[in-house]
């Protein structure tokens, strides 16, 4: 089970092109409302979430934070998204996020000694990182993104993480992505 938190002002392509991406590779990928079971995107586009965040009864292997603003915050707001944040990393789940919620991570202490990227801006909050100049970054169990331009990338990345690298190349090639 993978996670994707959705809080109110969440980056709607960064949430919707992995999500997509995911599902074309047979992941079961679960959309969580943090702030309700619909969600304004940051650009007004409403989402209706498969579940809210106070009905989650298993631990993922995977955990989504797309970021806008204010859906960072939003995230990093909620006990149970840094709960279950923190508890897939301790397990050696694969952690990932994209734009400003890298900020989140660095927040919690998790990229200490990682290399990770992020929106320009937010570096200072990657506490204890290498920061990459990278686009999309995995550094073990951790994949960033620097924002909604690379938003298929990151998606391709957790795909490559979570499926192999052929299933994440021939959903590229499938969807024709130069």
């Amino acid at each position: 089970m993978i996670y994707l938190f959705l809080a109110e002002g969440f980056e709607e392509i960064e949430a919707l092109a992995p999500l997509d991406i995911l599902r074309r590779a047979g992941q079961c990928v679960k959309t969580v409302g943090v702030t309700g079971s619909t969600v304004m995107g940051a650009h007004g586009i409403p989402v209706v979430c498969d579940v809210t965040v106070d009905s989650l009864a298993e631990q993922p292997e995977a955990v989504i934070l797309p970021g806008g603003m204010p859906g960072t915050l939003n995230l990093e707001k909620s006990e149970t998204v840094c709960r279950l944040v923190r508890q897939t990393y301790e397990q050696g789940g694969l952690v990932c996020a994209i734009c400003a919620a890298p900020s989140i991570l660095g927040h919690m202490g998790l990229l200490a000694g990682k290399r990770a990227t992020c929106f320009p801006g937010f570096e200072k909050d990657l506490l204890g990182a290498e920061l990459s100049p990278d686009s999309v970054c995995r550094d073990g169990n951790i994949i960033t993104a620097k924002g909604a331009g690379v938003a298929l990338d990151f998606g391709f990345c957790i795909t490559q993480a979570l499926c192999g690298a052929e299933t994440a190349q021939q959903i590229h090639d499938a969807i024709q992505c130069p």
